[in-house]
């Protein structure tokens, strides 16, 4: 992805302003098959009502009520609207440029986001978690912005900073001194397990849903390695009981076996990536129940498109080292039980593409149906919400509708024909 241009930002402006509030009308929708999201089920002749932009009841069509507007979507397989648990709106994209956030004023970054979080939407994903951002607290200011209806996009749980150590895999290395970095690209940064304790407690009073730490190097990250631990035990477990202690989760980036171990013995609920993680360490998430949130399709595009724009070689080098060791890994992971969601770390690739992710987790060991549970059900499940991810009564009222059999052909997903958030049709 290239820096974006003045035309970008004018049309993503243009798009706020038009932006519509979600409709308050009933809707009885009749799905051709239906998919819950929350049971291996696949019914037919099922009708939807939606009062309020919730979902009011689930059952045999029958007569439109009289205070409904049918929606005939009996040509379509109907599911929860998608879940994404590791993206990045509110930042540039990857690119050649190394610079390019810091180039961009956290105005700049927000308008940036407001397209990205549209294209999102519209690809079916009406959720999403936003697993940070180098321009802090801009994550913050688009999740409300779409929360008041001013830009069109999905609902977004938001970590507002990166918890890294100093030059680590959370910074912006190699472009200035990190000392010289904007004050706002260094709102996570924490030497010790008391300066830990306060960033995550800042990050939460100014608007954080979850805390979102750097546990090992990253591999699109000057001058850190993915299997190398960063932030120490004793730091996980001082941001962990900060979090903890008002309600809130916290997830763990590690490639590395021994960070992810680290993590998930300081209590954090999820780990992001696990590219490196072994036998032993798989056992432990599963014995732990912690979740695995493991980006599995974007190594093909860091390949591809890095090389082709002339990515930094130590960027390809680290992806070439833990691609295919993660996707054995997810495998693995697969075949044990251990707790996968659907998280894609959209951001690196064009935003849209999210669900290019499917049929990656199909090859590598899940059935369609576990895949679309995995963003759906299972991911609302380890956001710890119950108001998303699944068409039953009290749920938002979020839908997508597929023409093709997604159980048959999973890609089916990655081209849909409707989309609903709240009972809104988005298109």
């Amino acid at each position: 992805m290239r820096r974006v241009r003045h035309r970008d930002l004018i049309a993503a402006l243009a798009v706020a302003l038009t932006a519509q509030p979600a409709s308050a009308q009933t809707l009885y929708v009749e799905a051709g098959r239906l998919i819950d999201g929350v049971t291996e089920q696949v019914r037919t002749g099922q009708c939807i009502t939606i009062k309020d932009e919730r979902i009011a009841a689930v059952g045999a069509c029958g007569q439109t009520p009289a205070d409904a507007t049918r929606l005939d979507w009996s040509g379509f397989t109907v599911l929860p609207g998608l879940i994404d648990l590791h993206t990045h709106l509110a930042d540039l994209g990857q690119s050649a440029d190394l610079a390019a956030p810091i180039k961009a004023s956290p105005a700049e970054t927000v308008l940036v986001g407001a397209r990205n979080a549209r294209v999102t939407l519209n690809a079916g994903f009406t959720s999403v978690r936003d697993v940070g951002t180098y321009r802090g607290l801009t994550d913050v200011t688009l999740r409300n912005a779409i929360e008041r209806g001013d830009v069109p996009g999905p609902r977004m749980w938001v970590a507002g900073a990166y918890i890294t150590i100093p030059k680590g895999g959370g910074e912006l290395n190699g472009v200035v001194p990190n000392e010289q970095l904007p004050a706002d690209m260094r709102l996570g940064v924490a030497a010790t397990p008391a300066e830990a304790a306060a960033k995550a407690t800042f990050l939460l009073d100014h608007g954080a849903d979850f805390i979102k730490t750097i546990a090992t190097g990253a591999v699109l990250a000057i001058g850190t390695e993915p299997g190398a631990p960063e932030l120490t035990e004793e730091q996980l477990r001082a941001v962990v009981k900060v979090a903890h202690d008002r309600g809130k989760k916290v997830t763990a980036h590690a490639h590395g076996a021994i960070g992810i171990r680290s993590a998930i013995n300081a209590g954090v609920d999820s780990i992001e990536h696990a590219s490196l993680a072994d036998e032993a360490t798989l056992q432990l998430a599963k014995q732990r129940g912690t979740w695995l949130a493991m980006d599995i399709f974007n190594g093909d595009y860091i390949n591809d498109i890095g090389t082709k724009e002339g990515w930094p070689e130590e960027y390809l080098r680290k992806n070439r080292e833990t691609t295919d060791t993660q996707r054995t890994a997810f495998k693995r992971a697969v075949e044990l039980g251990v707790n996968i969601g659907f998280a894609t770390d959209a951001g690196v690739y064009p935003h849209g593409m999210n669900a290019r992710q499917f049929a990656y987790m199909v090859r590598y060991g899940m059935t369609p149906m576990q895949a679309i549970r995995a963003a759906t059900g299972r991911a609302a499940e380890e956001m710890g919400r119950d108001d998303i991810g699944a068409v039953v009564p009290g749920r938002f009222a979020d839908l997508i509708a597929v023409k093709a059999d997604p159980l048959t052909d999973i890609s089916a997903l990655e081209k849909i024909d409707h989309v609903m958030k709240g009972g809104a049709l988005v298109r």
